[in-house]
């Protein structure tokens, strides 16, 4: 076979310089760019591996971005909260100094006004922001949580950083857990605030060998010592002394009980059968009632988490021997004496000056306009009580309390839910007071399984659902949205065009009403009216159950507004409206609840010491819980970081180029394309004799 120069370029030359010249450009491009391969086709299996770690490297890096922002909320939160405990460790310090009864007022006002002053650092702290959000208002970044008075503004959000795929972590505490939230081992704990002391201490004629000299009451004294008496003589056979008690057991469902005891009687007695009636027995006792330093009652709540135990409380003695004392309805009260001393000394000018009326509870709350007991003593008045009235706004002073979960119901609630006992069917609720035009009214609200109504100015109207086919709404099927509804429409004068009226002309004065005044739950449960446009509304209103002092019929299904004990303790926070409480203990110089000066309601500095232990607990277990979030937020990016290297590294040892490999390559790439070129040259200078 003949050889030709076509055969030997091809060969020889032409092959070995197309592999070669593609090997070292391809060596050349690997030491150009550091990578093995530029494209998909150059190698499926690196770029295949390649692709996967640069999606995981992206997501570490997400994952890193938003613990670190995360992690900068959470640790500022944590600072912020220690210094928050600061605050409160000292104004504990404070009301321990407070309650020195040693103090003068000059001293405890200075105590109150550094109290005041820590008040407003404690609320500057719960509106602390990072780059102009807030750190306590939930997802409301941008909404200020606290208001000037008090008032939580924000939501109970949770905010949460991305940690990874389908994982995450809380990195926030809102504002409603840290200002409202439950503590769940609290025990309720209510208390009267009329000093009890003994009334015979005084007058030694009406004394007997057996009876306590001095003022003070004890569970050992006798109920003639408490209630009073004319004479010396110790009646133990008949019952003088009656004792009229209404509340609410830790269940949710409300009581009410006449108690009739004789002179002899013991004080511990009494406290007994009150406790009988939240439910102790022999073997179980549900509650602890008790007698303060200062006669008044107290009652805990055994079961922890709770909070609707509520309790109120009117003793009567008739001196005259007659029955006056023994009623059935509370409003025949309203003829008698509160004050002993009048009675002694004859100066008494009630209607029947004989009667000797117990009050065990004052409010500064008194009887609505237009209710019928308008005479009757305010301390017999327990859920008649007028809503208060602050400018526009008419509000109530009993939170509405789910009994099954103790959650704060919303408008969305069924009354149901909340109200005693297994059915609302046949419960009605009087409406009395003044409209914003200043009209009277007296509504009446009917609940009942057929068909929920409501009667004014003589016209009973349809209360109708929302469902289809729009009918008048079952008694527990009620909301409390179409509850206040109702109430919204007769407080503003806005009625219905007809009775019972059409869905379309009851939705029409809804919204007509709307426009006028809105009445709605507050944050904490309370249901308010507020007047729209004005700066003080001349609008009036009482709202209770139907059987409201009555002793011969059921009792109150439910209670709206209260002449009730004072809440010493309560697993549910508020925060800034429990210290304005505690502050003022100390402003009205009260060292134990009094109703005889100053604010009535006050709870005394002895039990604001207690409040303040409650708050400190509840703002240590959101500090330990901010605590642990930012120890997780700093664990989390601590492993994201390494996580993040070690990606990087097996991505660089996948797709990176060995540039000392790729240079010992390239050298021998070069040294067989010199030994090619070097040959061919040889070859190319043979003759073709010596060739062949």
């Amino acid at each position: 076979m003949r050889i030709t120069s076509n055969m030997y370029y091809k060969n020889i030359y032409g092959d070995g310089n197309a592999l070669l010249s593609k090997n070292l450009f391809d060596v050349n491009k690997q030491i150009a760019s550091g990578l093995k391969i530029q494209y998909a086709k150059d190698d499926i299996r690196t770029f295949t591996e390649t692709m996967r770690l640069d999606n995981e490297i992206a997501t570490l890096g997400q994952v890193k971005q938003s613990v670190q922002s995360a992690f900068k909320v959470s640790d500022q939160t944590d600072a912020v909260l220690g210094e928050f405990e600061t605050s409160m460790n000292r104004t504990r310090t404070l009301l321990l100094n407070a309650a020195n009864g040693t103090n003068s007022e000059t001293s405890l006002d200075a105590i109150a006004q550094e109290l005041r002053s820590i008040e407003g650092h404690l609320k500057s702290l719960a509106n602390t922001s990072i780059n102009g959000q807030y750190l306590f208002s939930g997802s409301a970044v941008d909404v200020k949580p606290i208001d000037d008075d008090g008032t939580y503004l924000g939501n109970d959000a949770k905010l949460k950083a991305f940690t990874g795929s389908k994982t995450s972590q809380q990195y926030n505490i809102s504002g409603d857990e840290l200002f409202l939230g439950e503590k769940k081992l609290v025990k309720r704990e209510v208390t009267t605030n009329v000093v009890q002391t003994n009334l015979l201490a005084g007058y030694p004629a009406l004394q007997t060998a057996t009876d306590n000299t001095g003022s003070l009451l004890s569970g050992n004294s006798t109920i003639r010592e408490m209630m009073g008496d004319t004479d010396n003589v110790i009646d133990n056979v008949n019952f003088k002394h009656f004792f009229y008690i209404r509340g609410t057991n830790s269940g949710g469902d409300s009581f009410e009980q006449k108690i009739s005891m004789r002179d002899d009687d013991k004080i511990d007695d009494l406290l007994n059968q009150i406790g009988n009636l939240y439910g102790n027995t022999p073997e179980v006792d549900v509650v602890n009632v008790k007698l303060g330093g200062n006669g008044q009652i107290i009652v805990e709540d055994k079961i922890q988490g709770s909070s609707k135990i509520d309790f109120h409380m009117v003793g009567a003695v008739d001196f005259s021997g007659g029955l006056a004392a023994d009623v059935t309805n509370i409003d025949d009260l309203g003829v008698g004496e509160t004050n002993f001393n009048k009675i002694m000394l004859a100066t008494s000018t009630a209607t029947n000056p004989n009667l000797h009326v117990k009050e065990f509870i004052k409010s500064s709350l008194a009887p609505a306009d237009g209710v019928a007991a308008t005479n009757a003593i305010e301390g017999t008045i327990y859920d008649r009580t007028e809503f208060a009235r602050d400018g526009a706004k008419l509000y109530s002073t009993t939170p509405q309390i789910i009994k099954g979960t103790n959650a704060l119901a919303t408008a969305a609630t069924k009354i149901s839910e909340v109200a005693s006992g297994a059915t609302l069917d046949g419960k009605s609720f009087n409406l009395e007071g003044i409209d914003v035009n200043g009209n009277a009214y007296s509504a009446q609200i009917d609940f009942a399984t057929a068909g929920s109504t409501f009667t004014v100015g003589g016209n009973t109207y349809d209360i109708f659902n929302v469902e289809s086919p729009r009918v008048a709404v079952a008694a527990d099927e009620m909301t409390y949205k179409q509850f206040t509804d109702v109430i919204n429409m007769v407080v503003t004068g806005n009625l219905p065009a007809a009775a019972p009226g059409s869905s379309a002309q009851y939705d029409s004065a809804i919204e007509t009403a709307d426009l006028g005044g809105r009445t709605f739950l507050s944050y904490d449960g309370k249901i308010q009216f507020e007047e729209m446009n004005v700066g003080n509304t001349n609008a009036r209103m009482a709202l209770y159950d139907v059987n409201s002092g009555d002793f011969s019929t059921p009792p109150s299904v439910m209670t709206f507004n209260t002449n009730n004990a004072i809440t010493v303790r309560d697993p549910k926070t508020d925060f800034f409206k429990t210290l304005d409480e505690i502050i003022t203990s100390v402003e009205n110089y009260k060292l134990y609840p009094d109703s005889s000066s100053g604010n009535i309601r006050s709870v005394g500095i002895e039990n604001a010491i207690a409040m303040m232990d409650d708050l400190q607990d509840h703002v240590f277990r959101a500090h330990s819980q901010v605590g642990t979030q930012t120890n997780s937020l700093n664990t989390t990016l601590q492993r994201t970081e390494l996580l993040e290297i070690s990606s990087m590294s097996l991505r660089s040892s996948v797709i990176d180029t060995d540039l000392a490999e790729a240079s010992l390559t390239l050298a021998k790439l070069n040294t067989n394309y010199q030994a090619m070129l070097s040959t061919v040259g040889k070859i190319s200078q043979l003759s073709l004799v010596n060739y062949l």
